[in-house]
């Protein structure tokens, strides 16, 4: 009897001329069968190479057909493989390398040569893409031995490295022993069919692969018998027009995209037909409720949202429909996921009250090489990513931001994000980022880094018209007391702010009023103080 294949590797024997990815950039197209040549070859070459399961190999790779012949064939040998971000500096390669403990790095040869050329420690086993390196062996040499599948098979694991906002990264190793290919993938799959836009789909890349989430979602899509579209970096334009020529039907995207392809000229916007979206699927930063509304009046219902973590896993989820009724929300927890707010003796809070978001039964990991930060990240059997936020009364979850972030003014919470929120409905504004710098009197202070709209000038009266948009939307303990002004900010390509690179840059450019009215903002702190206090007693 007939049984439904349960991972590309099964897809692919069964299906071999399926198309599998368009490189788009390249203009490459390859076959499900195709591909698990490849795979199976590379998995046989680095156990000739002395690999098994349990070791590491290393990935500095732009997107591209690679990235999913590496994790595949990893992942069905029982290795571990590393994506490596390319904007790294090569001393921050090394370290993860090191850190790591990479037997094996393959590199795209323009990341190999630079690596090279400043004489950074590397493993000993070294493949470049794309062109001769010296010291380094052909990439090809390891996709052209043996296709047989391989025997002992295992699933290998992603060993992703948090983004180190505070301190080095970590990487976050999962427990995944005895595990076959087959029922990871299949699992991986039921998560996030939601995402996937049903069978018979086309998903289009244009985030990093070396991010966790565009490299799970795309891998899944394999899994599900998709044919991937691939780019190596976002254009609103160029994406339009891949979802209209490759009739895409899902892809994974981040809120800077959005805000991008919102900022089309309408005439370009309407030249393309986006109607074959099944799904549009986005997480990795906050998503201003503006935002959110206008993308879903576009495209339609058809937007899907989540909260996850490299260390955490997938935490919840929001269809369309529910985040129109509870607009900012990031949903209930997703299957088999338990998550609780719980502050810091260890008490579950009611609804409605903010602190530390815990999570219970996503996968098992630890921080590798460091006991410590795994220790802390942990409270009984629940684990912390080092958000905060709460659950409303229907369980629904809301984050208001890190707890690395939180300002405390005056003994009063302050949440970058809501202001952040608000300044971005400024039609002048587009992009921000608030932090709070040291205050000798209140502790810390606010001051808004704000990128205005092209051809607006950042002075002293567009900071005036800022202050006061914010007076009508926030409590006046909420107000900026500094707004700089900047012509870009910094953001990796999944979205997420980098405040670290804020924060040494504390100097005033421009005080709004409120900056020179000590009175006034004494008075704001202390009611926000009392009311703070009342509630929380």
């Amino acid at each position: 009897m007939s049984t439904t294949p349960k991972s590309f590797y099964e897809i692919a024997q069964r299906y071999p001329d399926r198309l599998a990815v368009v490189d788009a950039d390249g203009t490459d197209h390859g076959t499900y069968g195709d591909l698990l040549a490849r795979v199976n070859a590379i998995s046989n070459a680095l156990r000739r190479d002395g690999l098994d399961a349990g070791d590491v190999v290393a990935l500095l790779t732009h997107n591209a057909p690679a990235f999913w012949e590496m994790e595949l064939a990893t992942g069905q040998v029982g290795m571990y493989i590393v994506p490596i971000n390319t904007h790294l500096t090569p001393d921050e390669i090394a370290y993860i390398l090191r850190d790591s403990g990479s037997s094996t790095l393959v590199a795209h040869s323009d990341l190999a040569e630079h690596l090279t050329s400043i004489q950074v420690d590397l493993p000993e086993n070294r493949y470049a893409i794309g062109g001769p390196v010296e010291g380094w062996r052909p990439y090809e040499d390891l996709c052209a031995g043996e296709t047989d599948i391989p025997t002992d098979r295992r699933y290998g694991p992603v060993m992703g490295y948090t983004s180190g906002t505070t301190g080095r990264p970590r990487g976050v190793r999962r427990h995944v022993a005895g595990i076959d290919p087959e029922r990871h993938a299949q699992g991986l799959v039921r998560s996030i069919r939601w995402g996937l836009g049903g069978p018979g789909g086309v998903h289009l890349v244009c985030s990093p692969l070396y991010h966790s989430a565009p490299g799970i979602f795309s891998t899944a899509a394999l899994h599900d018998g998709q044919t991937i579209v691939c780019r190596r970096r976002f254009d609103p334009e160029v994406t339009l027009r891949d979802i209209e020529h490759f009739q895409v039907t899902n892809s994974h995207m981040v809120p800077t995209h959005f805000r991008r392809l919102l900022q089309l000229p309408t005439e370009i916007r309407r030249t393309f037909d986006p109607t074959s979206l099944r799904a549009l699927v986005h997480a990795g930063a906050p998503c201003p409720a503006e935002t959110k509304r206008d993308i879903l009046a576009w495209v339609g219902p058809i937007v899907w949202e989540y909260y996850g973590a490299t260390d955490g896993g997938l935490v919840s989820i929001v269809g369309p429909e529910e985040w129109l009724a509870r607009p900012g929300t990031v949903g209930r927890p997703a299957p088999g996921v338990s998550v609780a707010v719980i502050d810091e003796v260890g008490a579950a809070q009611p609804p409605n009250t903010p602190g530390p978001v815990y999570l219970r039964g996503s996968f098992e990991f630890e921080y590798h090489r460091d006991p410590d930060k795994t220790a802390a990240s942990r409270r009984g059997p629940w684990t912390t990513a080092g958000d905060i936020g709460y659950l409303d009364d229907d369980g629904y979850l809301f984050l208001l931001d890190r707890r690395d972030d939180l300002i405390i003014s005056g003994g009063v919470n302050i949440y970058p994000r809501e202001i952040e929120e608000r300044l971005l409905t400024h039609p002048d504004v587009t992009d921000v980022a608030v932090i709070g710098v040291p205050d000798p009197e209140w502790g810390q202070s606010i001051v808004a880094f704000v990128q205005p709209s092209a051809d607006i000038m950042g002075d002293d009266k567009l900071a005036a018209e800022l202050l006061a948009h914010c007076r009508q939307g926030l409590a006046a303990y909420k107000l900026p007391r500094h707004f700089k002004f900047r012509t870009s900010l910094p953001r990796t390509e999944t979205g997420k702010l980098q405040r670290r690179l804020l924060r040494s840059d504390d100097a005033p450019q421009s005080d709004p009023a409120l900056a020179h009215n000590p009175k006034a903002r004494s008075t704001a702190i202390s009611s926000a103080t009392t009311c703070f206090k009342q509630r929380s007693t």
